[in-house]
């Protein structure tokens, strides 16, 4: 097999590049074995599979809450509503108990599911897979479910560094 060939372009190059993909805004949630919920934000979102129902999602290595997911066999992927941006921020910066106000209530797996999601993936954590400096999840869809209003809801996007929301091209 061979080798990728060095970078011609550094880090700044490349985060600058990736940045103009316009991705859709998580709250990636579970609970410790001893009850306590946990939450993070992440763009890093996909759909892997419909049969089975496998989706994807990534987090740092060097992130505080790597044990708890690494560990755990249920999560929740919520997609959040642009009226949601305060959670995003919430579950991307907040120290310490993230979930102190928020409304949610538990899902059939007991995980977390954020009142006022647009769409939410209740998942099995199938696997995971080391790659540089993320650890990429791999969860099988157990349940999943939609926004009544959802159609209706812009969705919270982040492209370029900020926070935007989609509007239907005529």
């Amino acid at each position: 097999m061979t080798r990728a060939k060095t970078p011609n372009f550094d880090p700044t190059a490349f985060r600058a590049a990736l940045g103009q993909f316009a991705t859709g805004v998580t709250v990636i949630t579970t609970r410790t074995a001893s009850g306590q919920l946990i939450g993070i934000t992440a763009s890093s979102f996909n759909s892997v599979s419909l049969n089975p129902p496998l989706v994807l999602w990534s987090l740092a290595t060097k992130s505080a809450s790597m044990p708890v997911f690494r560990a755990n066999s249920h999560y929740v992927v919520n997609v959040l509503a642009a009226s949601q941006i305060d959670l995003c921020k919430r579950f991307a910066t907040v120290k310490g108990d993230r979930f102190a106000g928020v409304s949610h209530a538990a899902g059939d797996t007991g995980m977390p599911v954020l009142d006022g999601a647009l769409a939410w993936f209740e998942c099995h954590n199938r696997s995971r897979y080391d790659e540089g400096d993320h650890v990429i999840f791999v969860g099988e869809v157990e349940r999943c479910g939609v926004r009544e209003d959802a159609s209706d809801v812009a969705p919270l996007v982040f492209q370029a560094g900020g926070f935007h929301t989609l509007r239907p091209l005529e």
